[in-house]
């Protein structure tokens, strides 16, 4: 259970971490020209890059508590932080109507129940 607690830690921290640093990094006009970047035309660049600045603190959430053992209890923390930003992605998604992207959003959210239940029921 652990190694499979740890690939699912690591394969949403690498998530994050992508989606972080394009969110951060990338300026908003080539965010929206990109497919499932169209949400960003209607956001303000300080929205975007806040929810980039927090992807980058969701992938280090995700992985240097447990690897380092300090508060080990911020990943389930930082997981149910990443569900709720799932959700919203989501409904992000499904408005403009882009259901492949909400699917994709449903298979990061489960990967989030999974850390976070699994770090909470240890």
């Amino acid at each position: 259970m652990d190694l499979a607690l740890w690939i699912a830690a690591g394969l949403l921290a690498a998530v994050a971490l992508v989606g972080g640093v394009t969110k951060t990094f990338v300026s908003k006009e080539k965010l929206a020209a990109q497919h499932g970047g169209e949400w960003t035309r209607n956001a303000g660049a300080g929205f975007v890059k806040t929810l980039g600045v927090l992807e980058l603190l969701a992938a280090a959430g995700l992985i240097l508590p447990a690897a380092l053992d300090i508060a080990p209890v911020m990943v389930p923390v930082t997981a149910l932080c990443w569900i709720l930003l799932m959700v919203g992605a989501m409904v992000t998604h499904g408005r403009l109507g882009q259901f492949k992207l909400v699917l994709v959003n449903s298979v990061y959210l489960a990967l989030a129940v999974f850390i976070a239940g699994g770090h909470l029921a240890t």
